[in-house]
């Protein structure tokens, strides 16, 4: 492959996934100095008498549940969370149903905007932007070797690249060796 068509590619794969990544990076960086967002909570929405068949279709349930409640039933799958069910994705608006001795409490949940770019991060999003993330992680990967293979291959920059590749792997190799 010629040098010219391999920066081409690395360039193109990284300007095109430049803003998912860039989301990772935030939310990640966010979330590690501990800003996590919110997952703000309404009032419960109590369904006397109902109750919830663990051992059945929870998501048909669930629709049908938040049907008869008058609420948004526009969900791609059910958690389950031991003593609740939460819908998904919730990177969005969604909804936490919690089965009682009497019936069923459902809370809804809005996410901040730092909140829901967590949820996308670990992957709570909608299926299609999961997908997405792991074309992305692909991609990624592509551009990482495509970049160190530019590195190596241009007389200028392979001392340079060896160099501070060596000095990655040694710093990541001491600091997983610490934990």
């Amino acid at each position: 492959m010629s040098r010219k068509l391999m920066i081409t590619i690395h360039l193109y794969l990284a300007a095109f996934f430049a803003p998912i990544l860039l989301l990772m990076a935030v939310s990640g960086g966010l979330y590690l100095v501990g800003v996590k967002g919110s997952m703000d909570k309404a009032a419960p929405i109590v369904v006397s008498g109902a109750s919830i068949d663990a051992e059945g279709d929870t998501k048909a349930q669930i629709k049908t549940l938040l049907d008869e409640a008058g609420l948004s039933s526009r969900f791609e799958s059910v958690k389950d969370r031991g003593d609740k069910y939460q819908t998904r994705p919730s990177s969005r608006d969604h909804y936490e149903i919690t089965p009682s001795a009497t019936g069923v409490s459902i809370t809804p949940v809005s996410p901040s905007l730092v909140a829901a770019m967590m949820e996308l991060h670990m992957g709570h999003g909608p299926k299609l932007y999961r997908l997405v993330e792991i074309v992305m992680a692909l991609g990624l990967v592509l551009i990482l070797i495509s970049g160190l293979i530019i590195g190596v291959r241009s007389p200028l920059l392979k001392t340079p690249t060896v160099a501070v590749s060596a000095a990655g792997i040694i710093i990541f190799v001491v600091l997983a060796a610490l934990l």
